[in-house]
């Protein structure tokens, strides 16, 4: 049963040493004398931020960077593989990733997509780079079917952009 207040000294003048106190009534005494400390500090914490206004914020007032990635495009890998994945990364993060299509109204492309855009037209370099963004996938995640059935089990690009970069990254210490 906690005190309230903590143990006053004895009639007599003598004051009660910790020694005389039992374990509980030491532990409620350092108790109540912690609690008005903390009932004292939030106090002055409320006195001293009083004047800080509170008004919400509308973030359209705060953002004023554009909305859309102007990334510069990376300096390109040494192999032709890897510089393919990396430029499909930069596509994606630049045109938009999407799910379901190879190619969406607004320009926004899948993984696929934006491989063979980039491949411009070189069917084995898009074979390979292919190749190796599924084993990157299957590195990562285990047996999965296609690139095309990973990127669509995706309800955003973060996961797909991240496998693209590393697909790039593994081709290029494959020498590919």
């Amino acid at each position: 049963m906690p005190l309230a207040h903590a143990p006053t000294q004895p009639t007599t003048g003598n004051r009660v040493s910790d020694s005389e106190l039992s374990l509980e009534a030491r532990l409620a005494a350092t108790d109540a004398a912690m609690t008005i400390r903390l009932e004292e500090a939030a106090v002055a914490h409320e006195v001293r931020t009083a004047h800080i206004s509170t008004d919400p914020i509308d973030l359209g007032d705060v953002l004023t960077v554009p909305l859309t990635p102007t990334l510069q495009p990376p300096t390109p890998h040494r192999t032709p593989v890897a510089a393919l994945l990396q430029r499909a990364h930069h596509r994606l993060l630049t045109g938009g990733w999407c799910a379901g299509a190879l190619v969406e109204e607004d320009g926004a492309r899948c993984m696929v997509g934006a491989i063979r855009i980039e491949a411009h037209g070189d069917h084995g370099l898009e074979a390979g780079a292919v190749a190796v963004l599924l084993d990157a996938i299957r590195r990562k995640f285990g047996d999965v079917d296609s690139v095309p059935f990973f990127n669509d089990a995706h309800s955003s690009g973060r996961i797909p952009l991240r496998m693209l970069d590393q697909a790039a990254g593994l081709a290029d210490t494959r020498g590919l």
